[in-house]
């Protein structure tokens, strides 16, 4: 039995992890289609052999074949029954392998979902996926727990106080990086690891995405930045697609000599990630050995910039919309759709007469019911420019990724859009395009958190932006959702998130809104009514029937159906639409009303209540 723990090991050693497991199970016939996972139960004897090959290589450590054992990855192939055993079977297969000399790392990934605050997965849920997990592999006997390639600090916290609780093991906690030495959410090295050291980790590192060098990088900044050990686990490079198969390019001894320079700088754990072999531990095995490891008897205690942000610009100051809310004033503005094609004098001309009228501002969908049109932030920067009229812009995140949205986000505000309306977006199933994808890297709950965070100057990854962004920014809500308390409970979360305002989806029925409004009514939260003046019982039939969210009452529809005419069918829609703005006049801060098929006396004519 070994006598020596592994931290009084690592103490005086330089620790040897393996290499990859997955392109290994990629190399010998399990296809990326299946779960590498659980190959555990299904081929025990091939992971058996691949633990045996990075043993036989030199390595001191081998990590479980559980990178993605966790339930939201399992339940995409139906396997989240099998949790438990997939686990304990992976630990206990290294275990065999491993015996008494070599240690065992039950390896814990991300949950691939998002979790609070920019996605959907609570704290909670999060902790538990992590617990449940990391309780089978430290049951199936494992002596580490290795968290690697997050690149959430909220996540990794999350599996970090997840391993803490279920037992005294130590922990390995690794961010993933890119060629700037960065995470994807561009938190930078030194100030990860100065989180990761403060939440408890035995040892923090860096694995995956980028191969040797960036990585030498990045270690070089953070041995200076905590007196705790540091690993780190490169690919063997960046992948080439070559026939179809990813094969990694870097050999056994570049990575042989970046191994040495690891050692150099400070390093204390060293491994390989996905592209690295048995013959790549093998070289780097010969490397280490030939070094007489350096032993830190003291550290350089640099502290990292924490980015607690700015204050956020009053709201008055940010845009007209935001100082007449700010002020009490009754809003209105009116929704105007962009064109299908590029030209827009149609619409130019439309917001003249708007602001003739003394609109306060222009609503602008983004791709509403994800039909194919101009982008929304071009029609809006165009109306400014030749209208001088402000825009209340629609946000989704259906179409990009969040280093899309990022990047958006900057140059919106940079051309001087202050007003966003933050939405999650329609699916495309809905739209022209059936078969285009969808992104949905957060939701509209998550993206409020975002723009908050701009608004104090810092970005998604706790980075200085320079200066706040000065958005007033609101999000979307239906008093009358089929589920009205999943609806309030979304709505409490943005509201708690940081949105500013709100506007209702078209508002038909007034007892509906009224019981939204008065659970609604502690939030003290502005509330914009959407109005829908109703031009024909075609056009009542199809909101209510094929549009998420609307519902109108059968009164409405009975009175639009006995309509003998367009012009009276369209005078019921408009006298409606004037009895809602009335009753709502003195209870709301103002209203959004619709342009039926891009008519604008529609609206004009509604607004003829006040």
């Amino acid at each position: 039995m070994r006598k020596i723990s592994f931290l009084e090991y690592l103490k005086d050693n330089i620790v040897l992890f393996d290499g990859a497991m997955g392109t290994m199970l990629y190399s010998r016939g399990i296809f990326i289609n299946q779960c590498f996972d659980e190959v555990n139960l299904k081929k025990p004897n091939l992971v058996k052999q691949i633990h045996l090959e990075y043993v036989q290589a030199g390595a001191d450590v081998i990590e479980t074949n559980t990178f993605g054992a966790n339930r939201f990855k399992l339940g995409k192939f139906g396997l989240v029954d099998s949790l438990y055993e997939i686990n304990r079977k992976g630990a206990e297969i290294a275990r065999e392998i491993a015996g008494s000399e070599v240690w065992v790392a039950g390896s814990v990934g991300p949950l691939g979902v998002k979790i609070e605050p920019i996605g959907p997965v609570s704290i909670q849920e999060a902790r538990e996926a992590f617990t449940e997990q990391i309780k089978a592999l430290v049951d199936g006997g494992v002596d580490i727990i290795i968290l690697e390639t997050f690149y959430d600090l909220h996540e990794i916290e999350q599996a970090l106080l997840a391993a803490k609780e279920v037992a005294s093991l130590p922990v390995v906690a690794q961010m993933t990086i890119d060629e700037e030495g960065k995470t994807l959410f561009g938190t930078g090295a030194e100030y990860f690891t100065k989180k990761l050291d403060e939440l408890g980790a035995d040892i923090i590192g860096v694995n995956c995405s980028v191969g040797p060098q960036p990585m030498l990088d990045a270690i070089e900044k953070m041995v200076k930045v905590t007196n705790k050990p540091v690993s780190v686990q490169p690919n063997a490079g960046i992948p080439r697609n070559v026939d179809g198969r990813n094969i990694y390019l870097v050999s056994p001894e570049y990575m042989a000599e970046y191994a040495k320079r690891y050692v150099m700088v400070g390093a204390k754990v060293i491994g390989g990630c996905c592209g690295t072999t048995p013959e790549h531990i093998k070289e780097m095995r010969k490397a280490i050995q030939s070094l007489v490891p350096r032993k830190r008897h003291f550290y350089v205690k640099v502290e990292p910039e924490e980015h607690k942000g700015l204050e956020p610009i009053p709201q008055e100051k940010r845009s007209s919309f935001a100082r007449k809310i700010k002020e009490g004033k009754f809003v209105v503005t009116i929704e105007m759709v962009p064109p299908h094609g590029t030209d827009v004098s149609k619409e130019i001309k439309k917001a003249k007469i708007l602001k003739e009228h003394g609109i306060d501002a222009i609503n602008i969908p983004d791709g509403p019911r994800a039909m194919s049109r101009m982008g929304a932030v071009y029609l809006a920067k165009i109306l400014m420019d030749n209208v001088g009229i402000e825009p209340v812009l629609h946000y989704t995140c259906r179409d990009k990724n969040l280093l899309g949205i990022m990047s958006d986000l900057l140059g919106i505000e940079a051309v001087g859009i202050r007003n966003l309306l933050i939405i999650t977006g329609d699916p495309p199933k809905m739209g022209d395009y059936p078969d285009a994808t969808a992104v949905f890297d957060v939701d509209s709950i998550g993206l409020v958190n975002i723009v908050k965070n701009l608004n104090q100057g810092v970005d998604i990854g706790g980075n200085p932006i320079g200066t706040q962004t000065k958005y007033f920014f609101g999000v979307g809500v239906n008093p009358g959702a089929v589920s009205i308390e999943y609806e309030l409970k979304r709505f409490e979360w943005k509201v708690k998130a940081g949105a500013e305002f709100a506007i209702t989806q078209p508002v038909f029925d007034l007892d509906t809104f009224y019981n939204f409004y008065r659970k609604v009514e502690g939030f003290k939260i502005p509330i914009i009514a959407g109005i829908w003046p109703l031009v024909s019982y075609k056009n009542a039939e199809f909101l209510n029937n094929e549009i998420p969210g609307i519902s109108i009452p059968d009164r409405i529809m009975e009175k639009m159906r006995k309509a003998r005419t367009k012009e009276e069918a369209l005078q019921i829609g408009i006298d409606e639409a004037k009895f809602i703005l009335r009753e709502l006049r003195n209870l709301v801060n103002g209203v959004q009303i619709s342009m039926p098929f891009g008519k604008v006396d529609y609206p004009l004519r509604v607004l003829e209540a006040l």
